[in-house]
């Protein structure tokens, strides 16, 4: 009888404890990451997704805290995940050869979702794309002090709509330079 609640304990701690997460990898560079998969971003309007316009300290940025030129600031998740598309290698690594290469530029990296979950959850997920954003840009060479997250989670839609290019839209990380 002695060994019952020690033996449910063990199951309990090991119950608690989980698979461990997998981790989170860099896509190799390739393909073209200018929009999501269900829907076609217009890229070169002006106060487009990533632009930073209207966000604090995204105005009157110098050459040093500049983004580099021609090169998308938007990485788009798939539904309910946080892991890096693999389109979207070359993009993070042109951010993080540029991040290493001026270290007092200085960035934020807003997670976003679309409206589906509840405010909770979509918070969390947010900052879970966020933080995978935040990992893959340092294992390329960007620093720590560079890089600060924040979460949105629906708060802040890049497009409003109901339908699948809307969400896809929505599922985002942008990096704001200047931060």
């Amino acid at each position: 009888m002695r060994l019952l609640p020690v033996l449910l304990i063990l199951v309990l701690s090991l119950g608690l404890g989980g698979c461990p997460k997998k981790p989170t990898t860099v896509p190799d560079a390739g393909a073209d990451t200018t929009a999501p998969r269900d829907g076609d971003a217009d890229a070169g309007s002006e106060g487009r997704v990533g632009a930073g316009q209207g966000l604090p300290g995204a105005a009157g940025i110098g050459a040093e805290g500049a983004a580099p030129a021609g090169i998308e600031n938007v990485i788009y998740f798939d539904f309910d995940q946080s892991d890096i598309r693999p389109e979207f290698g070359s993009l993070i690594t042109a951010h993080a050869r540029h991040l290493a290469a001026s270290g007092s530029t200085r960035v934020r990296l807003e997670g976003h979702t679309d409206e589906r979950g509840s405010r909770e959850y979509n918070i969390a997920l947010a900052e879970r794309r966020a933080q995978a954003v935040r990992r893959a840009l340092m294992l390329q060479g960007a620093s720590d002090g560079q890089l600060t997250t924040v979460s949105y989670g629906e708060e802040r839609p890049a497009t409003e709509g109901a339908d699948d290019a809307a969400y896809a839209k929505n599922r985002r990380v942008e990096i704001v330079y200047g931060r």
